[in-house]
């Protein structure tokens, strides 16, 4: 059974930063990764790790703000800084294919956990 979990989202001023965590279980043989979406918007990827060579994506507009690490064990974490308030938005840690089949370089998910709030306020 697939599980994963987040953690650690809340309100920060714009410019700031946030870790959030995720764990996870039963996620062998896929690929692990944050998605998120901002009310109104549609779910848009943020940052995955490739389950085949270990590398990280990004979506352009997080490239040199976010980073996505692992503990190699059952936490993903997504280092978010320089926070703006476009960041706004659910962050969902997913789990699923890896960003060699995607037309947009980043995980295809299909499974997710219940999201965690990000505020930026401007």
């Amino acid at each position: 059974e697939v599980q994963l979990v987040e953690s650690g989202g809340g309100l920060v001023q714009a410019g700031g930063s946030l870790r959030l965590s995720c764990v996870h279980a039963g996620i062998e043989n896929y690929s692990i990764g944050w998605f998120r979406q901002a009310p109104g918007k549609e779910r848009e990827g943020v940052a995955c790790i490739s389950d085949t060579d270990g590398s990280a994506h990004y979506a352009d507009n997080v490239k040199g703000r976010f980073t996505i690490t692992t503990d190699n064990e059952h936490t993903v974490y997504l280092h978010m800084n320089n926070l703006q308030a476009e960041d706004t938005a659910i962050y969902y840690c997913g789990a699923g294919s890896p960003p060699e089949y995607s037309d947009d370089d980043l995980c295809e998910y299909d499974f997710w956990g219940q999201g965690t709030q990000v505020t930026v306020s401007s």
